[in-house]
């Protein structure tokens, strides 16, 4: 398996490994900002669900096609409403939400062949291969991680 492949594969389930103990903090943990004036730590899980979705939906089949890519929605407003909606939704259905896109996004990156993680493909004016693009968002995914286990000490 290419390599890439398996660090982005260990990189989901690692996450979702870490969501999912997410369910034992507490109410008030749950609701606590990752920083002053920064989201809660339910927000930053929440945020994830839409560009999970985004990916697999918008992106990944897309890449390989002769279509042209969708554009991508915008950042601000998908980041403000799913923020909203964890902030009304309980602790499990975020987190289960968040572990029920992340599981489709990794089965779906599963199945890409490792000869197309190298190709590459052009978003706006950037080309890149789908391992710099999934590098990216695991970048971003631990970024986040490691504020919430900041806000969480």
């Amino acid at each position: 398996m290419n390599q890439h492949k398996k660090d982005i594969l260990s990189h989901y389930n690692h996450s979702i490994a870490f969501a999912d103990s997410l369910k034992s903090v507490s109410e008030d943990e749950w609701r606590t900002p990752i920083g002053e004036g920064k989201w809660t730590v339910a927000e930053v899980i929440g945020h994830f669900v839409p560009w999970d979705e985004f990916v697999l939906h918008q992106r990944l089949p897309y890449f390989f096609s002769t279509e042209e890519l969708p554009k991508g929605p915008d950042a601000e407003e998908t980041n403000h409403r799913a923020a909203s909606k964890a902030r009304e939704d309980s602790q499990e259905k975020t987190i289960d939400g968040f572990i029920s896109a992340r599981t489709a996004l990794c089965k779906a990156v599963g199945e890409i062949p490792d000869e197309k993680w190298e190709r590459t493909f052009t978003i706006g004016k950037t080309t890149l291969s789908l391992s710099q693009y999934l590098k990216g968002l695991k970048d971003h995914d631990e970024h986040h991680f490691s504020q919430i286990k900041n806000a969480l000490k």
